[in-house]
């Protein structure tokens, strides 16, 4: 049987302040729980993204769906008229016809950004109201001629 003897000037048994510490473990359990638990409450409280869900061609315009009211810009730029609102949505485009005339509009990505840009041969005027229908919002497009 071996003795007591220290081995290399240090004894076989371990040093009282070198084991490890199971407060240590459980304090950063209960944080990260804690961190988790406030993530899943957060998330179900965080109101819904905006989204535009469709695009439909109307008499003289168009109309835009969204699943909350949208924030809109709305400008004139060398004859070309196009809103902005900050939504999620995917890219669309197609024509419309405006007194007989066909009209190119186009949504496309900007960063945050959805841009709404509606091309005529001749410059247009467009005007843009939001209403809430059925728990969705429609934001209607009115275009004419300058």
């Amino acid at each position: 049987m071996r003795g007591s003897k220290p081995e290399d000037g240090r004894y076989s048994t371990p040093d009282p302040g070198a084991r490890p510490r199971p407060w240590a473990r459980v304090i950063g359990s209960l944080a990260l729980f804690g961190f988790l638990i406030g993530l899943m409450i957060g998330r179900m409280f965080h109101p819904d993204p905006l989204r535009l869900a469709s695009v439909d061609v109307v008499d003289e315009g168009l109309q835009l769906w969204f699943n909350v009211e949208p924030k809109v810009r709305s400008g004139h730029l060398d004859g070309v008229f196009f809103l902005r609102v900050e939504s999620l949505g995917r890219e669309r485009q197609g024509q419309l016809r405006l007194q007989g005339k066909v009209v190119n509009w186009r949504v496309r990505r900007e960063g945050r950004e959805l841009l709404l840009r509606v091309v005529a041969a001749r410059p247009l005027r467009g005007e843009w109201r939001a209403e809430e229908l059925d728990g969705r919002w429609r934001l209607t497009v009115s275009l004419a001629y300058e």
